[in-house]
């Protein structure tokens, strides 16, 4: 199963301004592009096959989520987290996917169990093969189903937009270290929900978030 193209139907038949900002939000997510890099809009016509208009109305649309910075003279491009943000966005990350997870573990049926592990499998051979725009891809969709289950949308969209800002930069940290030493608390998240450890389930996420954006913080160190 392909997440990648799954996620390529799943808005195939959207106006085509979606479409384009979708496209360009995976491009962000999984870090297709890199911490500084500038973007321009002739640059995502050519890379996107897409017209001006639509092109234009992602660029503002992701610069107002906090996925783009807009700087002087036009310019645009993938914002540098500094230690600062990466602070603010472990912080934020935990006081939202903390409690989320503990709603999901209560409404966690074996069939939405059997979908993430299938996804976590999906993720651990992107992990052997040291595919790491699959890992981000994979990681992302267990992490996106898990928050599901929840059936907070609020909580969810605000998730969304941290995963946004910190998506090039964990794409980073996996050339820096490769896929095989990022830590995940995949295994551990997906007993304690077939047993219904809430608590267990909600330490692993926090692990889960707090080693994930140490090495984040770590690989800015090295920049």
């Amino acid at each position: 199963m392909n997440t990648q193209a799954d996620g390529q139907r799943a808005f195939a038949g959207a106006p085509v301004h979606e479409q384009v900002y979708q496209r360009f939000r995976d491009m962000l997510l999984f870090g297709e592009l890199e911490p500084g890099q500038p973007v321009t809009i002739q640059g995502l016509v050519d890379l996107l096959g897409a017209g001006m208009t639509p092109v234009r109305e992602a660029l503002r649309r992701l610069t107002a989520e906090g996925a783009l910075e807009a700087q002087g003279n036009r310019r645009i491009v993938v914002p540098q987290l500094s230690q600062s943000d990466v602070l603010e966005l472990t912080q934020a990350r935990i006081a939202l996917e903390v409690p989320l997870v503990g709603t999901a573990c209560t409404k966690a049926t074996p069939k939405a169990i059997a979908h993430l592990q299938a996804i976590d499998e999906r993720l651990d051979t992107a992990i052997q093969r040291g595919d790491i725009r699959q890992y981000l891809v994979e990681n992302h969709a267990f992490h996106a189903a898990l928050y599901d289950l929840a059936d907070a949308a609020i909580f969810k969209a605000l998730i969304d937009s941290l995963w946004l800002r910190f998506g090039p930069s964990l794409r980073m940290v996996c050339g820096q270290v490769g896929t095989r030493n990022v830590p995940d608390q995949h295994k551990v998240l997906l007993e304690a929900l077939a047993s219904g450890q809430q608590e267990v389930a909600m330490q692993a996420i926090r692990e889960d978030v707090e080693q994930g954006m140490a090495l984040i913080s770590a690989a800015i160190e090295k920049a």
